[in-house]
């Protein structure tokens, strides 16, 4: 196994950051172009810019989306072009009902028309094999300082850019992790939060599925250790590897982890009888959260970047491969980061922007923002 580290690439066009599990990018039809859309800045304000990598020519075109938008979700649709869904434009703002479809052919955004039915953010967007956008959960303002999960869902017509109620999930829940499996007859919704009030939001452990075909959700197996900022990655057609996630801090039990989560684990679509399992597989050397994890094929999962904690804290530059059940060393990028826009096309990987240090780790004691750009051939 080799990697070939690529010549840097040119910056992205602002400093930007990707907190959501959906938010940061798109591999284009074709698989030699990247989008990225949205974010934060250093001041946590959302952001209009967008811009597509030519992962051959090594160059980026930009656009500008109608709304400024973060914890949005990103989704490539049928037709090559890509929806992004809600979101906010900003902290402590009401959550975006609006939508836009990114054409690549003219390199324009065009909103749509008709809003969704609930204004979210930390959702997910999962294309289903009907060609339908299933929309799930999320957050919304209960009141003046106050959040709430949603357990609502919704069906998204790429055909006619309409919108339908779809049927609730079991559990209400933001930040979570959604992935198509079964070339999408199922989405596979795990981890996640709730917020319930408190300072700290519970993770989940709760997983669920949606039947494309049914349009119903059904509960799965749980994972074994609740998880919120980890990552979710299809390993085969049935198969799932959930990796790390954020410090457990106080889980209930009298005890306090203040550490980011290390452990593993594999779901199984077929396991306890069609009901679905998870098992334990190889935990990473060290935990992490807010990380960033790409498919290679054929099994192989790649996870990148990350970090421990949100304050005085500075990104990290290991990169771990995940293969047949092992976990091995890879080669690190050039500038740690978490919260950052992550793709590949085959074996090439690209690594765009994100948060580099916050606080004491800061030369300026305060967020800084990475404009840099890495690609690799792994």
């Amino acid at each position: 196994m080799s990697t070939a580290i690529l010549a840097a690439p040119p910056e992205y066009a602002t400093a930007v950051s990707w907190y959501g599990q959906h938010d940061a990018a798109v591999v284009l039809s074709g698989g030699k172009k990247v989008l990225f859309a949205g974010g934060a800045d250093a001041d946590g304000a959302s952001v209009r810019q967008s811009a597509v990598f030519d992962l051959d020519a090594g160059t980026w075109s930009t656009a500008q989306l109608g709304t400024a938008r973060q914890l949005h979700a990103l989704t490539l649709l049928p037709s090559g072009k890509v929806l992004i869904t809600g979101g906010i434009s900003g902290p402590n703002t009401a959550a975006l009902t609006t939508a836009e479809v990114y054409d690549p052919t003219e390199n324009t955004w065009t909103a749509v028309e008709k809003p969704m039915a609930q204004g979210r953010w930390g959702h997910s967007a999962t294309l289903l094999s009907t060609g339908l956008v299933l929309v799930a959960g999320g957050s919304a303002i209960r009141s003046p300082g106050t959040v709430m999960g949603l357990s609502s869902a919704e069906l998204f017509n790429p055909g006619d850019l309409t919108w339908a109620k779809a049927e609730d999930m079991t559990d209400a829940r933001t930040g979570h992790a959604a992935v198509a499996v079964q070339d999408g007859k199922k989405v596979l919704v795990c981890g996640g939060s709730s917020p319930v009030g408190t300072a700290v939001h519970p993770d989940l452990a709760f997983c669920e599925v949606y039947d494309a075909d049914a349009k119903t959700w059904k509960p799965t197996g749980s994972m074994r250790y609740p998880r919120s900022a980890h990552t979710a990655t299809a390993l085969s057609a049935t198969k799932v590897l959930a990796a790390g996630g954020r410090a457990p801090g106080a889980p209930g039990d009298g005890s306090f982890d203040p550490y980011a989560r290390a452990t593993a684990e594999v779901f199984d679509l077929a396991g306890a009888n069609g009901v679905g399992s998870w098992s334990d597989t190889d935990a990473m050397a060290s935990g992490r959260a807010y990380h960033r994890a790409v498919a290679l094929g054929s099994g192989i999962v790649l996870v990148l970047g990350g970090t421990d904690e949100l304050t005085d804290e500075a990104g990290y530059r290991g990169v771990l491969r995940y293969e047949a059940g092992r976990w091995t060393k890879a080669t690190g990028l050039d500038e740690g980061r978490w919260a950052f826009g992550a793709a590949a096309s085959g074996t090439k990987v690209l690594v765009v922007a994100g948060i580099a240090r916050t606080g004491l780790a800061s030369a300026e004691q305060k967020t800084e923002l990475t404009r840099s750009v890495e690609r690799s051939d792994r």
